[in-house]
């Protein structure tokens, strides 16, 4: 394929933003070469600067559940613009919202709309600690919520070291309050919780994360981590910007028939504009401000574009009594498509998948935490990339990101993307 626009556009880019791109994987640093630049999208397919076509496997890093251009989202966004953009008050829609999303996941009374899936994830946590008076929390290693500080946080060398700063800019203050775990082994939850007694005010967690490839809990992993923290009187919050109303109506809360105490939500939420937010009981979510002593605010939190957007995207879920079945069924396809090309290619290689949540790893042994995620063949996983590229497949440019899928993809797509792994694999 011919990638010469992309290429121009990204030497301009690099002049007036740092790396060229407003968010760091998109530079593809982790598979080598230049990122293409996308002029448009409809369904299942992105549309390059350089005319070419591709199926999409990252779908805005999961928003686009029902295809990109969802024609219920665009109208109700272009109808909504006309209104104004911001208004900086309450509006009916926020309700509207709010009632829909309390009414779709079970153990959530109210739900406060914010900008990000990150701001979400920090509210919660300020929200958390102000709960229950205590400082500390416990993050997986491997899983991210997103670019606050008390997040980018490095693994520490014992079972309950104090984790230590994963970026320039993020103090040893503040690193300190955060105690990392790793997925998958409640015995190590366990012995940090007996390090660090009644200090801890919340664990929180991706139930099924997505940032070290797709990783599903084993062992009822959930079940258990939500025993330890009842034990300890500490608050368990679900990040569920990549699973929420993804895996299921109700997401992993009601896949796993786990409760949370906090569930922080994003991406399909807001049908593809700028939103996050955070939910649990009323007892809890009281405490934010004006009601209680949690200070939280955004000038553009409850925007009603985001807010349009997100209604049209939910009520479509909701109404849609088979499109779970639907993508769990796609899902379930293409993956053994792959299983079967690669097996017959000769290629050592583990898959996860969790619903419409995939990815390949190129490594025979399972893939379960951070660490057995980093055992994958890189150099295979960026020949993997490019040849899928080129094959008019686009898929994340990490080995750390899982793929999501949408219900726009036909079983042609899914069958054509299985055709360019075989070719690439050959």
């Amino acid at each position: 394929m011919n990638y010469t626009r992309s290429s121009a556009l990204f030497i301009e880019a690099g002049k007036v933003i740092p790396g060229g791109v407003n968010s760091p994987v998109r530079a593809f640093k982790g598979v080598g070469g230049t990122p293409i630049f996308i002029k448009e999208a409809k369904g299942a397919y992105l549309y390059d600067e350089d005319g070419n076509q591709f199926i999409d496997y990252i779908n805005s890093w999961g928003p686009m559940i029902l295809g990109h251009a969802f024609e219920p989202v665009v109208n109700a966004v272009i109808e909504r613009a006309k209104k104004g953009t911001s208004f900086g008050t309450p509006t009916e829609l926020e309700t509207k919202i709010a009632e829909l999303a309390v009414s779709m996941v079970p153990n959530i009374d109210k739900i406060r709309f914010v900008n990000s899936g990150t701001e979400a994830c920090m509210s919660a946590i300020r929200l958390a600690r102000g709960y229950t008076k205590r400082d500390k929390i416990i993050k997986f290693s491997g899983c991210y919520h997103g670019h606050s500080d008390s997040f980018l946080i490095a693994a520490g060398s014992g079972l309950s070291t104090f984790g230590v700063p994963n970026s320039p800019g993020v103090t040893q203050g503040t690193a300190k309050d955060t105690l990392l775990a790793k997925f998958n082994d409640i015995e190590n939850v366990k012995s940090i919780f007996e390090a660090n007694k009644n200090e801890i005010a919340a664990v929180i967690v991706e139930p099924v994360p997505g940032n070290m490839g797709c990783i599903p809990p084993l062992n009822n992993f959930l079940a258990q981590l939500r025993e330890v923290c009842t034990n300890n009187n500490t608050l368990l919050i679900f990040d569920e910007v990549m699973t929420g109303f993804r895996l299921a109506k109700g997401g992993a809360q009601e896949l796993y028939n786990v409760k949370a105490d906090l569930v922080c939500f994003g991406k399909v939420i807001g049908g593809g504009l700028p939103v996050g937010a955070f939910a649990g009981g009323e007892e809890i979510m009281n405490h934010l401000a004006p009601l209680g002593p949690v200070y939280q605010a955004g000038t553009l939190s409850g925007n009603p574009l985001a807010m349009a957007a997100g209604y049209e995207m939910l009520k479509a879920l909701n109404a849609d009594l088979d499109i779970y079945k639907r993508l769990e069924e796609k899902t379930a396809y293409l993956e053994k498509g792959m299983r079967s090309v690669l097996e017959k290619n000769k290629v050592e290689f583990t898959i996860n998948r969790v619903g419409s949540m995939i990815s390949v790893h190129f490594d025979k042994n399972p893939v379960v935490d951070f660490e057995t995620a980093k055992n994958g063949d890189n150099q295979k996983f960026k020949d993997f990339f490019h040849g899928l590229l080129n094959n008019g497949v686009y898929i994340a440019p990490s080995s750390y990101e899982t793929w999501f899928l949408t219900d726009a993809l036909t079983y042609e797509d899914l069958d054509n993307t299985v055709k360019a792994v075989e070719k690439v694999t050959k």
